[in-house]
């Protein structure tokens, strides 16, 4: 069955400009995201050398020792080291009493200058990256998120068409748009042992995910008839799936589909999602062509900094330790 199978996404006919290739396109991105809700693009301009810079970077990073890490711990603004075991999914609609997963991560967001309005306010998500004594590492990631937001800048136009809207719908929202670089290890695992998994089923929260091509598979996805399957290590492809983000802009027209990650490859797998959703000063809200008469809004307007807050206050341990410790 079509639904069992993760569709593969040509994007080389779009991204040159054929003639008719943004709709045709567009209509296998509406047809995965309706179906599945995760795809594979190829062909997506993104050059193997990035990419392979950008793993070696992660592997350079989780080899330092302990205390260097946690010398960059993660703050309020969601930048900063993960420790192993640090945030439990308390919030997946499809998995409870899950163990603290077992995974390490840093996280990055948009490079902010030091006097930024935001940055001098302390909005939060929009405050200071905290970057490791690691020389090169800073600019190798930051080349590599310019990359992916230029490519969600695409995507987002095949989205736009994808709900019949017009290609520009969404260009605005995505000017500036919201990032979190999450540069993860997982270490083997023989498992599952009881509810305790790499990274437990859950959703994204993001409009949109996109999650480098790995050679060391670990992914599993669940379809609509509840199975789960296994993503396969396809060369050269990067995975993308829809979040609750993307659930309340379509009125969950479009899917959040849950999946996992078990490494059972017997050896270290790190992975590279790049999370992103539209701009902070965004209203998140279900687009007119997926509202009615008979199609009322599933959910209320938020906007990225609520949602994010009451997000990470339910799911990163690590986050409410410190908020106790400082109240």
């Amino acid at each position: 069955m079509a639904t069992e199978t993760i569709p593969v996404i040509d994007l080389g006919p779009y991204l040159a400009g054929e003639a008719g290739a943004m709709d045709r396109t567009a209509a296998e991105l509406r047809f995965a995201l309706t179906e599945i809700g995760f795809y594979f693009i190829v062909n997506h301009g993104v050059s193997r050398g990035k990419i392979a810079a950008m793993f070696a970077e992660v592997k350079r990073f989780h080899a330092q020792p302990l205390e260097k890490k946690l010398e960059l711990k993660l703050d309020q603004h969601n930048t900063g080291y993960l420790p192993m075991r640090g945030n439990t999914l308390r919030t997946s609609t499809v998995q409870t009493g899950t163990k603290p997963n077992l995974n390490e991560a840093f996280f990055v967001k948009r490079e902010m200058a030091p006097d930024h309005p935001d940055v001098l306010s302390g909005r939060r998500f929009r405050g200071l990256n905290r970057w490791p004594d690691l020389p090169g590492f800073r600019t190798t990631v930051l080349d590599y998120c310019n990359e992916m937001e230029r490519l969600v800048q695409k995507l987002v136009r095949l989205y736009a068409r994808a709900l019949d809207l017009p290609a520009g719908w969404f260009d605005t929202a995505f000017a500036e748009p919201m990032f979190s670089m999450r540069m993860t290890h997982y270490p083997p695992q023989d498992g599952p042992v009881e509810d305790e998994f790499g990274l437990a089923p859950h959703t994204d929260t993001s409009f949109l995910t996109l999650l480098a091509p790995n050679d060391v598979p670990g992914l599993s996805i669940r379809t609509q008839s509840g199975g789960w399957i296994e993503a396969p290590a396809i060369d050269n492809a990067y995975v993308v799936n829809g979040g609750q983000m993307l659930q309340r802009y379509t009125n969950d027209l479009f899917l959040a589909t849950p999946h996992r990650a078990i490494n059972r490859s017997g050896g270290e797998r790190y992975a590279l999602p790049f999370f992103c959703d539209s701009g902070i000063d965004w209203p998140v809200a279900a687009v007119p062509t997926t509202v009615g008469p008979d199609k009322p809004p599933k959910y209320p307007t938020t906007w990225y900094e609520d949602y994010m807050t009451w997000y990470l206050k339910r799911n990163y341990d690590v986050l409410n330790a410190d908020q106790q410790a400082a109240d």
